[in-house]
């Protein structure tokens, strides 16, 4: 049976040195060479006037354009060249404004059958008495996802651009809140009671323009912003704490990822319609109808929602650094 030794002694047998060997935390010079203090460097006034002396040659020889005849023959070279390339430029630009057709002709690529589908037939085929809204959610619905995920995308780079960490932790910053003029506002009563005037009819007119842009003008984008200038203007009269009882980055980031994946669900029928001229199951409705239009109601949702989420996510990120 083993018994336990020492640490004084056990330090000094083979199997604590190969272990050390083994982990790399034995100093291989420590006590194997002799061990002299640095003198404090010390620079007399002729080596600071030599050390000036070479660093005004080296500058001088470098810098001095005026005087350096590689530097004068670039730069003439680069002037000419900058000259002939812009004289290039605007030549081919001049010959490709020349080809252009004349202006208002009946021939000209903007007056084709595609606008003339929109105008003539999108009433019929979309249900949507916006022939706008018609053209953004049914016949170009795919570019109007693209926007909706570079929204998104461009809401996640500002995250990991500005984000502050809120963990405690020895790098954290922590700044007292009650001395926080710029985060959290104090009790304005001019601010807070207009706010609560304002706020809640700015959002009722946003879900308004949300949910008539297929019979009117409006639509997600435009009632999206609206939401988002609501609820930033929330923010301002009562800060923070209050704001995040309702909205948080996972409640953003929850909403959106819900909105894009309902748009992507609802339309991914489109890909086939549009192909292969199947017929959607999806009805119509009556024109001019709040539930009209097929699924351009709900994907006027989906873009609203996504609207004013990163809106409201922009402006915190760039005033604080997280919500």
């Amino acid at each position: 049976m083993s018994r336990k030794i020492p640490e004084e002694q056990y330090k000094k047998t083979r199997s604590y040195r190969l272990k050390q060997w083994l982990e790399g935390s034995k100093d291989p010079y420590l006590d194997q060479i002799e061990m002299k203090p640095q003198k404090d460097f010390k620079e007399n006034k002729a080596q600071k006037e030599q050390r000036k002396a070479e660093k005004d040659r080296l500058f001088a020889r470098i810098y001095d354009v005026e005087h350096n005849a590689e530097m004068r023959i670039f730069r003439k070279i680069y002037r000419i060249f900058s000259v002939l390339f812009c004289i290039f430029l605007v030549l081919m630009l001049l010959s490709a404004v020349s080809y252009l057709p004349t202006i208002g002709h009946a021939e000209n690529p903007a007056n084709n059958e595609v606008a003339a589908r929109y105008i003539e037939n999108g009433l019929q085929e979309t249900g949507a008495v916006n022939i706008v809204t018609g053209m953004i959610l049914d016949y170009r619905a795919f570019d109007t996802l693209g926007e909706s995920h570079v929204l998104f995308i461009a809401t996640c780079t500002v995250l990991i651009l500005l984000r502050i960490d809120g963990k405690k932790g020895k790098n954290a910053v922590d700044v007292p809140m009650e001395n926080d003029r710029t985060h959290e506002p104090k009790n304005d009563v001019i601010l807070q009671t207009v706010a609560k005037i304002l706020v809640p009819p700015i959002v009722i007119f946003g879900i308004y323009v949300i949910l008539g842009g297929h019979l009117g003008p409006g639509g997600g984008f435009s009632g999206g912003a609206i939401i988002g200038a609501g609820l930033i203007l929330y923010l301002n009269a009562f800060g923070f704490e209050k704001t995040e009882r309702f909205f948080r980055a996972s409640t953003y980031k929850k909403l959106s990822f819900t909105a894009l994946a309902c748009y992507s669900l609802s339309k991914c029928y489109s890909f086939y319609t549009g192909a292969n001229h199947i017929e959607s199951v999806i009805p119509l409705g009556t024109p001019g109808a709040i539930l009209s239009s097929g699924l351009i109601l709900v994907l006027n949702i989906c873009v609203g929602v996504v609207v004013a989420g990163t809106m409201y996510t922009f402006y915190v990120m760039f005033r604080k650094g997280g919500y």
